[in-house]
């Protein structure tokens, strides 16, 4: 039984585009596109040239292939599903435009529309690190720190507004671009990471390069990076006590420090989980930045009759 699916997964750099065949539990890259994502004078202005490179994205994976049965399309920001709605895109300069709508009009198919980071994190519930568990946090750690939380195997969001992970309060004090101060995401992105060991040490690396230094014992790498281990802890710890994920898989640039991130970090979360908590795996992300893709197609074909 397979679906085929043109997803498209609208990021605030690249679009990355795949015709998907999506199978019981499967799904498989056909094809694929990548173009830059377009930018206008404003945000209204990129939305429409969006909305017309996706356009013509399913178009060209469309083309001498029957049958497409759905395209899924997944964009950042925050996000209204259920009203097809780009609340708000800080990269990409959009606010309230009906994005489902406008592609709708463009698209003779059934078409889905989401969440990058859901879709992703739907993804890698279903096909990736956690498939097979019904309770699944997806934590990307990049530039900011936002969570996919699939709850007895379905999508959660919230109106669009859940798995702020990187807004929790977790005491540091330090502010954050958000206006708040204490944020997870203020001392624990690989932004954050990289900032702060250059106010240490005033060499200017990215938040990779940090992660060579722990391992190399630099000891103000070192500080840095307990800094973001404890914070993610602490918000993690939220998590898990709230929803009780069976799994947390730990994605996006700052996971490819691998053991390095896995290891402590496991750590000190057991070391703050009573008896009372549900303890979860912890994971790394296994399908990299196909997810989007992936995590598309699985919202394109959702209650699809497959044959």
């Amino acid at each position: 039984m397979t679906a085929h699916a043109i997803a498209v997964d609208v990021g605030g750099t690249d679009m990355k585009a795949a015709l998907v065949a999506v199978g019981r539990d499967t799904a498989r890259q056909l094809r694929h596109a990548r173009r830059p994502t377009p930018r206008g004078s404003d945000g209204a202005a990129t939305a429409d040239l969006v909305v017309e490179a996706v356009i013509e994205l399913v178009s060209e994976l469309r083309s001498g292939v029957e049958p497409v049965d759905a395209v899924g399309v997944v964009v950042p920001g925050v996000v209204d599903e259920a009203r097809g709605v780009g609340v708000f895109s800080a990269n990409l300069g959009w606010r309230d435009v009906p994005l489902r709508a406008r592609l709708a009009a463009g698209i003779d198919l059934p078409l889905a529309f989401g969440h990058d980071v859901r879709a992703g994190g739907l993804a890698e519930a279903r096909l990736g690190a956690a498939r097979g568990m019904r309770d699944v946090v997806v934590l990307p750690i990049g530039t900011g720190i936002a969570a996919a939380l699939v709850l007895d195997g379905r999508l959660h969001s919230g109106g669009g507004f859940a798995g702020e992970v990187g807004h929790i309060d977790v005491g540091h004090g330090e502010p954050c671009g958000c206006g708040s101060s204490g944020c997870v995401e203020a001392v624990a992105s690989s932004a954050a990471v990289a900032r702060r060991y250059l106010a240490r040490t005033g060499r200017d690396v990215s938040g990779a390069d940090v992660a060579a230094a722990v391992r190399t014992g630099d000891p103000d790498a070192q500080a840095v990076w307990q800094d973001a281990i404890d914070a993610l802890a602490r918000g993690l710890l939220v998590l898990v006590t709230i929803a009780a994920p069976e799994c947390i898989v730990l994605g996006g640039g700052f996971a490819q420090a691998g053991d390095l991130l896995v290891e402590p970090l496991r750590a000190r979360l057991d070391g703050m989980l009573a008896a009372y908590h549900r303890r979860p795996h912890l994971k790394l992300a296994e399908l990299g930045d196909t997810a989007g893709c992936l995590g598309a197609a699985l919202l394109a074909t959702e209650g699809l009759k497959t044959t």
